[in-house]
Order: structure tokens, then C-alpha cells, then sequence
């Protein structure tokens, strides 16, 4: 049976079902337990179901407790670490990158490293440059890390379920301005496979190539640009490492179009590492040159005011498209495009479902 769910409570219930199955499934991270918003409410009452041996809370040294859930994971426990900001996370940078990416290599294959850590990337609330930032191209570059990023809550849960079944590590990002919004989530176990795309919206005139919460901007995107009578097909990449290449490289020889949406910087980014692959694999194919639409290379600002030019949005998207069709750029006045919430606050328009 189908139901829908929030993202939050998606997370939640995938947690929920792998602690239920899996008795070496254990949930640690600062404040996991004692946060009164339960990690945006993925952890909420989780602590009073298995108690404070599988639920805990651990103190603020990020690096000493990464180097504790790697070495449990060695020895068969499947550690979920969760960072409220992905900026934490750095103070770890030693143990995943150096220890949890390799060990599996350095043993010709015979030890297993399943670990999932959690991440919150992404704007919102004035949260600025130490905790506001998108590093995913950051974790990417390295071999032997997995990372995905759901955007809907039916992925959201499969690919977590996935990724604590996964005997590699996996990093898991979520942005967080996806915990409220809502759609289909089958009950039960399911898991979506890493390294597979979907095609959010089919269309045969560009492809749009886009990660975590710039998917649903790139949706908003194409109903604007069906106006004109161009059909976008949006691809949600869901996972950058292993990424889906066939998927992106098949869209893009039928529309012989690409943009690449990343919200992260523009310089040596994810979106940058699409450009170059269609560029290197399917450069006959296209019919104007690809573009990209990012943050610019700046430090994430504070300020609504600064907030409004620094990400983008739908009305970017647009334009990145129109631009590949050499159509002069519209304003969001004539798109009809009203906010009715500060640019630093999610937009109510963007709570589902998908």
C-alpha cells in the first residue's frame, strides 16, 4: 500500500524498519536524542523504541566519534551518523575520506565498510557561509564513497534502506528544504538502487540535469517553459556517485540540449563534471552548446537580500534554456513568478507532492 508522507517522515520510517530488521543497525550523531525537533523529526521517539544503546547522542568531536562508528562497522555493526549540518562533517574529513573510502581497497576487497552518514545541506533562515553549504562534489571526488541525494520522499526512504544495506560507505545528503514536502511512499521494505537516475518529466527539446532540491526548481522551470513550446526533460540524478552517465548521455543524444542545475558552486562542480561528460561522450549530438546554471564561487551570505542573488531559481533555469535555444532572457514579472514568502523560507509552492 501507498501512502503519502512527508520527506521527514520517510527518513524516519526507513530508520525505523532497518533498526526493526537489522539488530547491528545503530543511530548516533550530536543532539540525535535530545534535539526537540528530532532532526527535522527523522529521529523523533526513536531513542524510547530501542533504547539509548542503538539511539545516542555523542559529544562534539566529530573526527574521534567517526573513527568509533568505522571501527564498529569493521567489525559488523551498520553505524547511521547523522550531521544536522554537512559543515560538521569536515571535522571528520580525516576519517572518511583517508580511512572509511579505502579500507575496503586496501584489503583486496575482504573488508566491508557499511556505513551511512547523513548530511544537511542547503540554504534557508539565514544560515550562512559555515552552515548553509552544498559539498557534495566535494565528497564525490573520492573513490570508494557512495553519494546520494534523494529528492522525493518515495526516494528518500528507498534509497536510505539502500544505503544501510550497502556494505560501502555511503554518503547521504539531504537538503533541508526538503523535510516537509510530501508524496507516495509504498509501506514496507523497498529499497531504490544507487546509481540510478530517474527522469522526473519526460520532453524532447533540452535536458535538464539536476541534483537534491534544484529538481523541483527545475520542474517549476519546464511548466514555464511549455508556454513557449519547449519540452523540457528533467533528469533527478539521485545519485553522483556512482552516477547514472547511460541515463544522462541517452536524454541528452535525443534533445541534443543540456543544462546541468547544481546547487553548489560553479567551479570544479558536479554540474561542471556533466558538462564535460556529454562534452567528452556525445559532443555530435548536440545542437548548441551546454550550459550551466550554479551559485556563483562567493561564500554562502546570511541576508535574504544577498540570498535572492545568490541561488538559483526557476527563472534561472529558464533562462540557462532559452539561452541553448538562442531566445533572448525573460524576468520572473513575466514569467508570473510571485513570491509570497522571503527568499530565505521555503517556498510553500514546493511542499508536494512528487
Amino acid at each position: 500500500m501507498t501512502r503519502d508522507l512527508k520527506y521527514f517522515q520517510a527518513i524516519h520510517e526507513a530508520t525505523d524498519l532497518c533498526m526493526a530488521r537489522d539488530p547491528s543497525v545503530y543511530l548516533m550523531g550530536l543532539h540525535v536524542p535530545a534535539d526537540p525537533k528530532g532532526i527535522f523529526g527523522t529521529a523523533l521517539g526513536l531513542q524510547k523504541k530501542y533504547g539509548p544503546d542503538r539511539v545516542m547522542d555523542m559529544p562534539t568531536s566529530e573526527n574521534g566519534m567517526t573513527g568509533v562508528a568505522i571501527g564498529s562497522a569493521l567489525v559488523g555493526m551498520r553505524p547511521i551518523m547523522v550531521h544536522q549540518r554537512i559543515e560538521f562533517a569536515l571535522l571528520a574529513v580525516e576519517q572518511i575520506v583517508n580511512q572509511a573510502a579505502n579500507w575496503h581497497y586496501m584489503f583486496g576487497g575482504q573488508a566491508a565498510m557499511p556505513l551511512v552518514i547523513r548530511m544537511m545541506i542547503g540554504r534557508g533562515w539565514g544560515q550562512g557561509p559555515q552552515h548553509s553549504q552544498s559539498l557534495q562534489a566535494m565528497f564525490a571526488h573520492v573513490p570508494g564513497l557512495k553519494v546520494v541525494m534523494p529528492v522525493t520522499p518515495h526516494d528518500a526512504k528507498g534509497l536510505l534502506i539502500a544505503a544501510v544495506e550497502d556494505n560501502n560507505p555511503v554518503i547521504y545528503l539531504e537538503h533541508r528544504w526538503l523535510h516537509n514536502i510530501f508524496g507516495p511512499v509504498p509501506e514496507g521494505h523497498y529499497t531504490v538502487p544507487i546509481g540510478k537516475a530517474r527522469t522526473a518529466r519526460p520532453g524532447r527539446d533540452v535536458t535538464i540535469v539536476a541534483t537534491s532540491y534544484m529538481v523541483l526548481e527545475s520542474l517549476r522551470a519546464a511548466d514555464l517553459l511549455v508556454r513557449d513550446g519547449i519540452e523540457a526533460e528533467v533528469i533527478d540524478v539521485r545519485s553522483l556517485r556512482p552516477l547514472d552517465t547511460g541515463h544522462i548521455l541517452e536524454s541528452v543524444q535525443r534533445t541534443g540540449r543540456l543544462l546541468a542545475v547544481d546547487g553548489a558552486w560553479r567551479s570544479l562542480g558536479f554540474a561542471a563534471e556533466v558538462l564535460a561528460l556529454v562534452a567528452e561522450q556525445v559532443y555530435g549530438s548536440l545542437k548548441a552548446g551546454p550550459k550551466r546554471v550554479t551559485c556563483p564561487d562567493l561564500p554562502s551570505p546570511s541576508t535574504p537580500a544577498l540570498a535572492q542573488h545568490f541561488y538559483p531559481r526557476a527563472v534561472h533555469i529558464v533562462n540557462g534554456v532559452r539561452s541553448t535555444m538562442g531566445l533572448p532572457e525573460v524576468t520572473e514579472e513575466q514569467l508570473g513568478i510571485q513570491h509570497e514568502t522571503p527568499l530565505d523560507v521555503p517556498d510553500k509552492a514546493f511542499t508536494g507532492p512528487f
